[in-house]
């Protein structure tokens, strides 16, 4: 036989599992908004003062000189970064930052390099004068 109590109790039980589901519904979506919001990238300020002292640095070396692609390279990369930075495009701004930074550290080298080759070749030049004058008084 058909209780009307009992089909009444049932819409209670089912409206009270209703309400906590839709609780812990409520609970995770303002969890996983409140987490995106943590992760949102903050302004990359550390990498954008490593890179320019990477860029200061290739240019103390002589990377306008002796690696002016990559030195321009860099420098480009470092406005775009700023610019990015203004704008809050933090993303954008650490990714520019960090190859600014590589452009930099590779000029920086190409100067060290071609430095280290010209003091090489000042030294067979001078190694080559000492033997000619080494043999010319032999004589």
């Amino acid at each position: 036989m058909f209780n009307p109590m009992d089909e009444k109790m049932m819409k209670n039980t089912y409206s009270l599992k209703s309400n906590q589901m839709m609780r812990r519904i409520g609970t995770a979506a303002a969890a996983i908004v409140l987490m995106a919001g943590c992760a949102s990238t903050s302004a990359p300020t550390e990498q954008m003062a490593v890179s320019r002292a990477a860029v200061s640095n290739a240019m103390g070396a002589g990377g306008n000189q002796f690696a002016p692609v990559q030195i321009k390279s860099a420098l480009d990369k470092m406005d775009a970064a700023e610019q990015a930075m203004a704008a809050k495009d933090y993303e954008l701004a650490l990714r520019l930052a960090e190859q600014a930074e590589v452009d930099a550290k590779l000029a920086a080298e190409m100067a060290r390099s071609a430095k280290a080759q010209q003091a090489a070749a000042a030294l067979q030049d001078d190694i080559r004068v000492l033997r000619q004058e080494i043999d010319r008084q032999s004589k």
